[in-house]
């Protein structure tokens, strides 16, 4: 494989559901640059926190309080190994998916790995936080487009009880989140209206929801001080699905994504307009690879997380 060319190429990073014990260990092993991306995250930590990454146990690297960071750092790991190695290359656009949207930012030079990280860790213990003090409920619902699911989760929701659509992934594969008792009437509401499978998810916490209103001052407040700046390159936001190039626009993207839906469909159809062809999942795992086939069958889906992703790119 070539390397890509950077006006028809986007960087996109990956978020919750990526993650697996060993993430990002032979490329720490075989990449000082890499390694050195551990290493800060270490000590921005107080203690070996790529432990956790690479020995597991799952449990504990499944609990969003991890998750999140360990998803930001591997990232990272593997944009600097390609940084370092192709200095003057400038991708046409950069977006991620939910938390990967932070990691984007920090790739894009809109926010240190330090300033990045410390947000990514605050997200983390502040939606889990969420999920104590207002359980919800996520459910994945394959078949129905935005549109029904959107009629379905109106009439689902009732008073406090709230089920929006979280994360519209690609054709066919939407995630519904909210009150527990709204996500069940959604779910019984779209078998009834020819969902493939509509199959509650494993989890307490209702990301991209009303219920994480809950930690939105606190968040709000995280993200007022971490030291943004413009980026370098055009990052595609989760929740405008636009592309965003000044302080206030990122700021504000990344605040309203907490209670917002993740707008992935439209954000990798708008950086097809734009001429990209190419999109390089840069991190853990091919989920978005995946997600791409069903978007944008004609576009490339590359992955650079391992060392042996980096010896196809010649």
């Amino acid at each position: 494989m070539t390397q890509p060319d950077p006006q028809t190429t986007a960087f996109v990073f990956p978020g919750q559901g990526s993650q697996s014990v060993g993430m990002g260990r032979d490329l720490a092993e075989a990449f000082p640059s890499a390694r050195r991306v551990f290493d800060e995250a270490d000590a921005l930590f107080g203690y070996a926190f790529s432990k956790l990454m690479w020995d597991g146990p799952a449990e504990e690297l499944n609990d969003t309080l991890n998750t999140q960071p360990a998803l930001f750092i591997h990232s990272l790991a593997a944009y600097r190994v390609f940084a370092e190695r192709y200095p003057e290359f400038r991708p046409a656009a950069v977006a991620g998916h939910s938390l990967g949207e932070l990691s984007a930012l920090a790739a894009a030079g809109a926010l240190t790995f330090a300033d990045g990280l410390a947000l990514v860790r605050k997200r983390g213990e502040l939606m889990k936080r969420a999920g104590e003090i207002a359980p919800g409920g996520m459910a994945a619902i394959l078949g129905l487009d935005i549109p029904a699911l959107d009629r379905l989760c109106a009439e689902a929701s009732a008073g406090d009880e709230i089920v929006q659509v979280a994360n519209d992934n690609c054709p066919g594969q939407v995630v519904i989140s909210g009150a527990k008792a709204a996500v069940e009437r959604a779910i019984e509401l779209a078998k009834s209206a020819g969902a493939r499978r509509a199959l509650p998810l494993a989890v307490s916490i209702a990301a991209h929801s009303p219920l994480m209103a809950t930690v939105q001052a606190e968040f709000d407040a995280a993200v007022t001080a971490a030291g943004f700046q413009v980026p370098r390159v055009p990052v595609v936001g989760n929740v405008s699905a636009a592309v965003m190039t000044s302080v206030e626009e990122l700021r504000a993207d990344v605040r309203a994504q907490l209670t917002s839906r993740v707008r992935w469909t439209e954000s990798i159809q708008l950086m097809i307009g734009q001429g990209v062809n190419t999109f390089v999942e840069t991190g853990t795992g091919s989920v978005l690879t995946g997600l791409l086939k069903r978007i944008a069958p004609e576009a490339s889906g590359l992955p650079l997380g391992n060392p042996a992703d980096f010896e196809a790119v010649k």
